[in-house]
């Protein structure tokens, strides 16, 4: 799920009345907090809507879920962000500038300036430079990069790559990083623009899958973000195609084949990568298969959202038309901005969509 971003002068107290707001919901049995509280809450990781509200909550538990929904680890650690700001929470500037470290820091400007002989020398002068990690809060992925994973430009910093990113990259996995590092640098090369439209996406994976990277730990992010053409790289590097990419490859027959032994999570996966890429008939057969359609989508897969606020926002009316038709609910708003599927559709100004949805909810209202 997106982080919620903290405003550019946090109020710690605003804060805390959120806590009680979200406490408040779970008592009213939001669904929207529900999975607010599944997705940021560790005890809650996988429990169903019934469990998380039958749960007891208390006002910790509530801090904790805002804390980590902001980017931060704990209640505590987002306390001191806003009481003790150091340069690394600067949440304003991009990440190469919130680095305090000297020399790590130095690295990346060697790296961004696509200076090869100037990072090696670097490297050697600081052997330990290429396994040290540097932190960061207030996001939703990047916690703790290497050297390493700075060479994907995701996040964007400078909106784009150094010609030469993969010699740069060389020299790095050169003076020894750890096989964790690799793939998540892999990770993000697969599932960011910059590297793909700098055309740098796929050599890069031929270089990282060549040192050992997994390309199975890749192709999830790829088919989240839509990176198909790294997707299929990944697939010819020897990355499963289980049924979520499948599903988000629009692969129907190997998707049908694959759905009978699929597993209740790799099926809620699949109808949220399907429908948010408009692949109607494997939409229909997760429907038929008993996938409901009226869940928020799962973790790592715009969990914000459902598969109906996905077809809206990217315009495809047979899937949206088949959702509602199976039943998926049009008054459930994402976790985020609280809007409908509609109200989605409206702000992408899919006119059509949103008259069909609008006019769905008011006949249904009517019947209430």
């Amino acid at each position: 799920m997106p982080v919620k971003p903290l405003p550019s002068k946090p109020s710690l107290e605003h804060l805390k009345y959120q806590a009680k707001d979200l406490l408040r919901e779970h008592a009213a049995r939001n669904a929207g907090v529900a999975q607010r509280i599944r997705e940021f809450h560790l005890r809650f990781v996988g429990a169903s809507d019934d469990e998380i509200f039958a749960a007891h909550m208390r006002l910790s538990d509530a801090q904790l879920v805002i804390a980590r929904e902001s980017g931060f680890p704990s209640w505590a650690r987002l306390k001191r962000h806003i009481e003790k700001p150091t340069l690394a929470d600067q949440l304003n500037l991009p990440h190469h500038e919130r680095i305090e470290d000297s020399t790590f820091r130095r690295g990346v400007e060697l790296l961004d300036a696509g200076d090869v002989a100037g990072l090696r020398a670097h490297l050697q002068q600081h052997p330990n430079l290429s396994h040290q990690r540097v932190g960061f809060e207030g996001g939703n992925y990047f916690p703790n990069p290497t050297l390493l994973e700075f060479v994907a430009e995701n996040p964007v910093r400078h909106g784009t790559l150094s010609p030469n990113i993969v010699q740069i990259t060389q020299v790095i996995l050169d003076a020894g990083v750890e096989r964790s590092a690799v793939d998540e640098t892999l990770a993000l090369i697969c599932s960011g623009r910059i590297s793909r439209e700098c055309r740098m996406q796929l050599p890069l994976i031929d270089l990282l899958c060549d040192r050992g990277a997994d390309p199975n730990k890749a192709i999830r992010t790829a088919v989240a973000h839509g990176e198909f053409e790294a997707a299929n790289s990944l697939i010819q590097r020897g990355a499963s195609i289980n049924l979520p990419v499948a599903a988000a490859l629009g692969r129907t027959d190997e998707a049908q084949r694959l759905i009978p032994s699929a597993d209740s999570e790799s099926r809620h996966q699949a109808l949220a990568l399907a429908s948010q890429f408009g692949h109607v008939e494997i939409v229909r057969a997760l429907l038929d298969a008993g996938v409901d359609p009226s869940r928020y989508n799962p973790v790592g897969f715009h969990s914000h959202s459902t598969p109906l606020h996905q077809a809206a926002l990217a315009g495809h009316e047979d899937v949206v038309q088949l959702l509602v038709e199976r039943g998926a609910k049009l008054d459930l708003k994402d976790t985020l901005w609280q809007g409908t599927p509609a109200d989605w559709a409206r702000n992408e100004d899919r006119a059509t969509i949103e008259a069909f949805l609008r006019s769905k909810q008011a006949h249904s209202e009517k019947l209430d």
